[in-house]
């Protein structure tokens, strides 16, 4: 039983990252309007940038995370200026096909210039644990859930509070009649597409934190659980991609308990299928609600 109650914990923590990831996944959609496959090299970038503000600063996580958001946010900029800003009245398609290749651009141009090896991160958050015998929490965990659900509530108040959230809120739901109400659409949806990049930077830095490496490579796999669980919440919902997310790292954890460490993704994969088997629009109320 130990057993068990430390895996559900675990997969909580993990799960939490990937609703972060999967936060700013949904973000980016709602505002733009179009689906990106450059989410996981943005993750990666934002675990890198945390991982040089170590090295240059020292074990400052409040650092970590500012890095991690501006760096992701300019490599935000990026990806809008070549993807998405000329290409909003062309067919769907381009701009998902130019999101491919950025992704393979920024990942190639990350190994060439940094290295394809596993960059060690250790000790950022001291090893302590909090607990009964064999079931507890680590310092690690309880950073990466209050950090998550810290920026959480953040951007739900900066949606629902400030004339900026309510601006990237009409222009999610219509970009013309936003447009005639006098928003800059194209400024909004750059600082939307942003946000969204940012905050997959601080899961990067998460992520690299909770498992202590990073590699080039890992945005595959990122970005994948961001799509997926933000297709649990029906791409554009917000809370319903961060339960989607928590389902995920749950779902995985548990899976393992009985199967091999090898087999995570596929219970992930599977309960994805078996969601949107019986649920299409995912976890969200109605399809295509927006943030």
């Amino acid at each position: 039983m130990d057993y068990y109650l430390s895996q559900l914990i675990n997969g909580i923590c993990q799960g939490s990252i990937y609703a972060l990831m999967a936060i700013g996944y949904s973000v980016v959609v709602g505002v733009v309007g179009l689906v990106t496959f450059t989410h996981g090299e943005v993750i990666m970038l934002g675990a890198f940038a945390s991982y040089f503000a170590f090295q240059i600063f020292g074990n400052n996580l409040f650092l970590g995370i500012v890095a991690s958001f501006a760096a992701s946010a300019f490599i935000g900029i990026f990806v809008y200026k070549v993807c998405y800003e000329r290409f909003f009245d062309a067919p769907r398609h381009i701009s998902l096909i130019c999101t491919i290749g950025v992704s393979m651009l920024l990942k190639n141009l990350t190994q060439i210039f940094i290295g394809a090896n596993n960059f060690p991160l250790l000790e950022i958050i001291p090893n302590r644990f909090f607990g009964w015998g064999t079931v507890g929490v680590t310092l690690v965990q309880i950073i990466v859930i209050v950090t998550v659900v810290s920026l959480s509530l953040l951007l739900f108040l900066f949606f629902n509070k400030t004339r900026w959230g309510v601006m990237l809120r009409a222009v999610s739901q219509d970009k013309k009649a936003a447009a005639l109400m006098g928003i800059n659409v194209k400024l909004t949806t750059l600082a939307g597409n942003c946000i969204g990049c940012g905050l997959g930077g601080i899961a990067g830095m998460l992520l690299a934190i909770y498992y202590q490496t990073l590699i080039a490579t890992m945005g595959g796999s990122a970005g994948m659980k961001a799509f997926s669980a933000s297709v649990l919440g029906g791409l554009t919902d917000v809370p319903s991609a961060a339960l989607g997310g928590l389902c995920l790292g749950v779902i995985e954890n548990l899976g393992i308990t009985v199967s091999s460490a090898s087999f995570r993704d596929i219970f992930a994969f599977i309960f994805l299928l078996l969601v949107l088997l019986f649920k299409p629009e995912g976890f969200a109320r109605k399809k295509g609600v927006r943030p």
